[in-house]
């Protein structure tokens, strides 16, 4: 099992400065990288408090290339939709130069109404065109002279540059949150997925899912798992859930405000969407600490949920949220020291 960090910004110009964010998140990254954690994960988002600080995760990985030498970079993730595949697969294959080969790329449909409104993609329709720029954009990291004909791009002979560092390219992942057709396609195109578990109670049924489909399709292979979970490690329970809690709900809230057009939207490709908002609005931090889609206490407490979560996801990964509910500065950073320092020992096997 590999662990990491992942970096969703929900903070605002009244709450904390673009430049106070980056700089947290940039020193939280070469500390990961001192310490031997194996990825650091960035997400793109647009126009709302809810990851709306990076619109580019690929800029933001070069800056931590440039900072670090061994950590893993990871785009949690990219959205296709909103992107030219060569444009796309260009930007990949410079950020894999300047880091020396340690990227890795992750996709996700996008699911927020105001980002298909600001681009101008009709929601309708948009998982075809999802698969249509992956689909390019994988072969062009692995081909030269590509020819697709597509109902939104066309390409003739193309051949982007530079070419991969990695040999085959990058390895892919893909996101999912709810629907099953995700899960299931995601492993028929053999992807690496990438989950965020969020709700009432832990399921594992759509990662089972994905397993057994992976299987079907690719049995000379392994499927891939990696899971972000918000953390917060203390010297004890009651300090850390203290510390957690208010950046729990302040998370909660910014989501469930970014997800409010699901109120009314209605998509034939995203069917279990609708309504999404008020089944949030409805969370706490604590049905969070409680249902184990937060990890939050002393660290042996933390290791014992690490256990407990494992048990049932059985994922490769584990992702550490640090930056939730504008979580940030020391305090952040003491968290993860003590999941290094007093956490992550109990579980053999996982150093670089």
């Amino acid at each position: 099992m590999r662990f990491g960090l992942s970096f969703l910004p929900d903070s605002t110009p009244q709450t904390k400065s673009p430049a106070a964010y980056y700089d947290e998140v940039l020193a939280l990254s070469r500390y990961g990288d001192r310490a031997g954690l194996d990825y650091v994960k960035m997400t793109e988002h647009y126009l709302h408090p809810y990851g709306g600080y990076c619109p580019s995760p690929l800029t933001f990985l070069t800056a931590v290339a440039a900072q670090t030498t061994d950590i893993r970079l990871i785009t949690g993730c990219v959205l296709p939709v909103f992107h030219h595949p060569v444009q796309l697969a260009s930007y990949i294959t410079m950020v894999d130069a300047i880091s020396h080969g340690r990227l890795e790329i992750g996709f996700a449909r996008a699911y927020l109404p105001h980002e298909f409104h600001a681009f101008d993609v009709p929601m309708d329709g948009s998982r075809a065109r999802f698969e249509a720029v992956v689909a390019a954009v994988a072969r062009m990291l692995k081909e030269e002279g590509v020819d697709e004909q597509t109902p939104y791009f066309t390409l003739r002979n193309a051949t982007v540059l530079p070419r991969p560092t990695q040999q085959d390219g990058p390895p892919l992942w893909i996101a999912a949150v709810q629907s099953p057709e995700s899960f299931r396609r995601i492993a028929e195109l053999g992807h690496g997925l990438l989950i965020t578990p969020t709700g009432r109670e832990l399921d594992n049924s759509m990662v089972e899912l994905y397993r057994k489909t992976y299987a079907e399709h690719h049995p000379d292979s392994a499927p891939r798992v990696m899971a972000s979970l918000p953390l917060v490690v203390a010297e004890t329970d009651q300090e850390a859930r203290a510390i957690a809690d208010p950046h729990l709900n302040r998370y909660l809230e910014v989501w469930s405000s970014a997800l409010d057009p699901w109120d009314e939207t209605v998509s034939k490709d995203y069917h279990q969407y609708t309504g999404l908002a008020a089944s949030i609005r409805t969370l706490t931090a604590k049905d969070l600490r409680a249902n184990g889609s937060a990890i939050v206490g002393s660290p042996e407490h933390v290791a014992e949920q690490i256990g407990r979560f494992q048990e049932r996801m059985n994922v490769d990964g584990l992702l550490w949220q640090a930056d939730f509910g504008d979580f940030g500065g020391a305090a952040a950073l003491r968290s993860t020291e003590l999941f290094v320092e007093k956490v992550r020992p109990q579980f053999p096997g996982v150093a670089r």
